[in-house]
């Protein structure tokens, strides 16, 4: 095991912005860019109090995701959305050579760098979901996606979910749910290169009702989380692992 732990935040959908050089490729989407398609709210808003709290180095995007989705490996199939896939050939090219390559490679160079020091990198990366698809009402209000099989990404996740809930017993928190911990991302394509002892990674996935509504709920469910994980932190040790899923 590492000697120290370094905390890392992303947000890879934190806005809807939509760079000038693509403007009018998204004149008719105005509508389209103010929804969970285009980005993650209030995704970047826990990001940014998470990092404050913890002094931890964040990273994060507010271009939209309808131009390149920055949480998907090369060759995803949702990598470039309906509206970019029209593009040239070169014109995708020089798209992800200029939005998607630039921010991986900064967070893929810092975790090295982390890891090189001899310091055990540990990955919150901050997400939120729409309260409903395709009919179904999802009822968790948090999410922790995690890799089962990496015993410290289990322990940790039990851990915050117990947290949360000592916090605000209200509050469903769900362990690899509305998604798989394992599927393609951020957190999986750095698993892929770093094993658990180098590296732990956690998608924070909360749900949209609580952000998309003006009341007193979402900072209090912001502070819930973000105490959650500082005195998860203080605690933290390497653990037998949990199985997926509640």
């Amino acid at each position: 095991m590492k000697s120290a732990h370094h905390i890392l935040i992303t947000c890879e959908h934190g806005g809807n912005l939509v760079p000038p050089a693509y403007r009018g490729l998204f004149a008719r989407y105005q509508t389209l860019l103010l929804t969970h398609q285009a980005f993650d709210a209030g995704a970047l808003t826990l990001a940014k109090d998470l990092a404050a709290r913890l002094n931890a180095t964040l990273f994060y995007s507010k271009t939209t995701r309808l131009l390149v989705d920055l949480n998907r490996s090369l060759g995803h199939p949702q990598l470039l959305s309906a509206i970019t896939r029209k593009l040239s050939p070169a014109a995708r090219h020089k798209l992800i050579a200029l939005h998607y390559r630039p921010y991986r490679a900064a967070i893929e160079s810092h975790v090295a760098e982390m890891i090189s020091r001899r310091e055990r990198v540990i990955h919150f990366a901050s997400h939120s979901f729409s309260p409903e698809l395709n009919g179904r009402v999802r009822e968790a209000d948090i999410g922790l996606l995690y890799d089962p099989a990496r015993e410290g990404e289990a322990a940790l996740a039990q851990a915050l979910k117990t947290a949360i809930e000592s916090l605000e017993p209200s509050l469903k928190v769900r362990r690899n749910v509305p998604y798989k911990g394992t599927s393609d991302g951020l957190t999986a394509a750095l698993r892929r290169v770093h094993p658990e002892e180098s590296y732990l990674g956690i998608e924070l996935e909360v749900n949209q009702k609580h952000v998309l509504v003006k009341n007193r709920h979402w900072p209090r469910l912001r502070s819930a989380v973000i105490k959650a994980v500082v005195s998860t932190l203080a605690d933290f040790s390497h653990t037998r692992p949990r199985a997926e899923g509640d």
